[in-house]
């Protein structure tokens, strides 16, 4: 039923993704500029196209990104895995996290790399969270999917960076087709 629901409100954000789109590019114009600029990002380091097996990936500031969706629209390089075996998130509990993020589109066009948006480098920042695996909330759904993929994987305690093509990312934002880079810490409390 939840997978239904999910399938469901993908199915109308992407109506509405088609009736947003401005009359200068088509939302076909607009997934291939996506296409690209993540591709492009990608194309300078190693990329693993699928997770691992055992869920033992590589870490730290070289590691690859990995593909961890199979259409390709969450890459994952893993900074710190945290404690995998004891500490895995539980559905409907609070996940709490702080990141910055980056517009991959924009980095693609002209080369700039600014931060976007995020709470991490601001601690009086509003906190944000989401509750793991609960997307009938809309607290927890406003965030997306890409940035609760990576607790499927890692301890709760984690950072990742990530890649999160725009049907995965904040869905008040997913009619803009944009791509975006996230720098990513995740904790059990407020920070």
């Amino acid at each position: 039923m939840r997978r239904f629901f999910i399938h469901t409100m993908l199915g109308l954000c992407a109506l509405t993704v088609l009736t947003a789109c401005d009359n200068d590019q088509s939302y076909a114009d607009r997934l291939n500029l996506e296409r690209n600029a993540v591709n492009s990002y990608l194309a300078n380091h190693r990329v693993v196209m699928s997770v691992p097996k055992d869920s033992v990936f590589e870490v730290g500031e070289n590691a690859p990104f990995y593909r961890i969706d199979v259409d390709g629209n969450v890459y994952m390089q893993v900074l710190d895995a945290g404690d995998r075996k004891n500490d895995k998130p539980i559905n409907g509990t609070p996940i709490y996290f702080r990141y910055t993020r980056y517009n991959l589109a924009t980095w693609y066009a002209d080369g700039t790399w600014s931060a976007y948006s995020g709470n991490e480098n601001t601690m009086d920042a509003t906190p944000c969270s989401f509750n793991y695996a609960d997307y009938t909330l809309p607290s927890s759904s406003q965030w997306g999917y890409g940035l609760q993929y990576p607790l499927l994987f890692l301890g709760v305690e984690c950072e990742v960076n990530l890649i999160i093509k725009s049907q995965y990312g904040f869905t008040g934002e997913i009619s803009y087709v944009t791509p975006f880079f996230y720098h990513v810490r995740y904790y059990h409390s407020q920070i």
